[in-house]
């Protein structure tokens, strides 16, 4: 038997769901940023990326590839999601066009938008993500997220993993969130 206050609350739960998968940063690949914003946005990530991060650009530079996402934002009223796009850089150059999605359930309230980088070390963590029609974070391939150490110095022990995140906010490096269960799937252009 299914009380009244039972049934508001899953007609609350699915207007809120209907609310965030109709919002505008639920876009499709037709309404997807031109390529050139994305890449003077990515351009602008990796600068303060490198300007933040001790040794940034000598991990970039060892990198086989680097996934960029200058603006990943997540908005939740009790169930959220997030959404971002962004470029696959080889050789420094933009090869590819991306975008990421993910839900999640919990509390949660308001919008915050934050920048993600993942490298891929080695060329065959480079080349299992771009053989996926879609890569899930977890599933396909773990992340080992980069935690600052003393003195602002990135910690060393996930550096040797093949695929390396991280997440930025407007101050710096963030180390207290996750990236597991995105869903990243390429834009065609």
């Amino acid at each position: 038997m299914v009380t009244i206050r039972t049934r508001r609350a899953l007609m609350a739960l699915g207007l809120v769901l209907a609310t965030i998968w109709s919002a505008p940063i639920w876009s499709t690949p037709g309404q997807a940023a031109s390529a050139g914003a994305i890449n003077a946005d990515v351009n602008a990530t990796m600068q303060k990326f490198e300007m933040k991060v001790r040794s940034g650009y000598d991990l970039a530079s060892r990198a086989a590839g680097i996934l960029v996402f200058p603006s990943v934002v997540k908005a939740g009223f009790g169930v959220g999601g997030e959404y971002g796009e962004g470029a696959l850089l080889v050789g420094g150059r933009p090869v590819a066009y991306y975008n990421t999605i993910s839900a999640s359930i919990g509390f949660q309230l308001g919008a915050q938008a934050r920048s993600v980088i993942i490298m891929f070390m080695t060329p065959e963590a480079l080349a299992n993500f771009r053989n996926k029609q879609g890569w899930k974070v977890g599933v396909d391939g773990s992340v080992a997220l980069v935690t600052l150490g003393v003195g602002g110095a990135i910690d060393t022990n996930t550096i040797n993993k093949p695929v390396i995140g991280f997440i930025l906010d407007g101050k710096g490096l963030m180390y207290n969130l996750t990236l597991e269960g995105s869903k990243i799937s390429r834009i065609d252009r």
